[in-house]
């Protein structure tokens, strides 16, 4: 397999943690962003304790300028990127009747326009080389939407709108364009969660638990491989069959 230079971003979060170390273990050199220099080396001594050498770059990805100079930074560490993972996200919930602008405008700018300003610096390069894997990490609420989370729904289902037309935008030029959307997964976020929130959580999925990040960063290592190269568009649900759409 060849390796390539993979940039995950939010890569120090639960789920982004886990797709570090898998396309890791697949043989490529991994990058991530982050805004707190503290706890970003922090977590790169964790990681590289388990014997993964993560390189970092500072870069709020909701900010255009930040995010382009990330981008050059981890090109200037690793080499060129083919692989790149949109999955940093926040939340701001509230009931739409409650929220202000700023709490819209955040997650909005976090979750989908991020997807802008990280995935238009490496596009042009990919486009050159004439291969790139790029994935959206959705969520299930983006599909079937969620009670307090009308910023953060909008955005994940603009995610995969952005998916689709990047995906028809690149196809010859032998670059695929992805989402994953996963359902509740076992987080720290998560896990937070009061214990009898959860279990009512837990109660709505079929498989009867939450999930694992390492279930999640699978699915992105499937679209990241080589042999995926017809696979283009997609959205694949991963939510123990909590929403079953089409």
């Amino acid at each position: 397999m060849t390796t390539r230079v993979a940039l995950v971003t939010g890569g120090t979060g639960g789920i982004g943690t886990a797709i570090c170390r898998h396309l890791a273990k697949l043989g490529h050199k991994v990058a991530t962003n982050y805004r707190d220099e503290t706890k970003a080396r922090a977590w790169q001594e964790a990681q590289r304790k388990d014997g993964f050498e993560f390189a970092i770059a500072p870069g709020d990805v909701a900010d255009a300028a930040a995010a382009e100079a990330m981008v050059r930074e981890v090109e200037k560490q690793l080499g060129p990127i083919d692989i790149l993972i949109n999955n940093a996200g926040i939340t701001r919930d509230t009931t739409f009747h409650k929220m202000n602008a700023l709490q819209w405008q955040e997650v909005i700018n976090t979750n989908l326009g991020s997807c802008f300003n990280v995935t238009r610096p490496v596009i042009d390069g990919m486009r050159n080389r004439k291969w790139g894997r790029i994935v959206q990490i959705s969520s299930i609420n983006g599909q079937k939407g969620q009670y307090g989370q009308a910023n953060y729904a909008a955005a994940k289902a603009g995610m995969h709108g952005f998916t689709i037309s990047l995906a028809q935008e690149n196809a010859k030029f032998g670059i695929t364009v992805n989402t994953v959307s996963p359902g509740y997964v076992g987080t720290d976020m998560v896990m937070a969660v009061p214990e009898d929130v959860r279990a009512k959580i837990v109660a709505q999925i079929p498989l009867g638990r939450l999930g694992e990040p390492d279930e999640i960063a699978y699915a992105v290592g499937f679209f990241a491989d080589e042999r995926a190269n017809w696979i283009t568009g997609a959205n694949l649900a991963i939510n123990g069959g909590q929403y079953m759409g089409w």
